[in-house]
């Protein structure tokens, strides 16, 4: 877990939750159980959708030591110390 994925989530969220919303609904489903499963989806989609992205920003920068992630200790990162 890091931080970057934790300011993620609510960009990756609303974008994944929305199109998925919106796709739903341009189908012609207009039931509450249609919007409510689209939504349900994005929600729990977006945690592991977030991480991805943050892993793929850190991987593709080249001042960043990617090698650190395996030295981590635990799952919750010590706030003082430098991000993972």
């Amino acid at each position: 877990m890091d931080r970057l994925s934790i300011y993620l989530t609510l960009i990756v969220g609303s974008v994944v939750t929305g199109s998925l919303v919106v796709v739903v609904m341009a189908l012609g489903w207009y039931s509450w159980t249609a919007i409510g499963g689209a939504a349900a989806i994005g929600f729990i989609a977006t945690w592991p959708l977030s991480y991805l992205v943050s892993r793929r920003i850190k991987r593709d920068d080249p001042k960043w030591d990617e090698t650190k992630v395996d030295r981590v200790e635990g799952v919750v990162p010590d706030p003082s110390a430098p991000e993972v």
